[in-house]
């Protein structure tokens, strides 16, 4: 099961929740006040959405990440690849080889990914 839906707003609050975790909810409103330029309500109100579709939990004035980087970075990964390459992994890579001048050492780490 992927992680739910989190949009890039919403991956940037999440950022700064995941660095801090778990913290208090005024706390957490004034890192997004110096690091996104948000109000107290517009960070209450991401609270909230993430809190209605699982991504956080809110309890007692402390919140805390209820899904990981890991598994929003591969929901958003996942998505990304079905919509612009129909799902295929090697066209994926392809594009990104062709993309991005790679080093030898990330060539060796990507084929120890694969070899793994």
């Amino acid at each position: 099961m992927s992680a739910p839906k989190v949009f890039e707003s919403e991956y940037r609050f999440c950022l700064i929740l995941w660095r801090n975790e778990p913290i208090n909810s005024t706390k957490l409103a004034k890192l997004c006040k110096e690091e996104l330029g948000w109000s107290r309500t517009t960070t209450y109100t991401v609270i909230k959405r993430l809190s209605d579709r699982g991504v956080v939990k809110n309890e007692n004035a402390t919140v805390t990440a209820l899904v990981s980087k890991e598994e929003v970075q591969l929901s958003q990964m996942e998505e990304m690849m079905e919509k612009t390459f129909e799902g295929s992994l090697p066209a994926f890579l392809a594009a990104f080889a062709r993309r991005q001048a790679l080093s030898q050492e990330e060539e060796e780490e990507i084929r120890r990914i694969i070899e793994k």
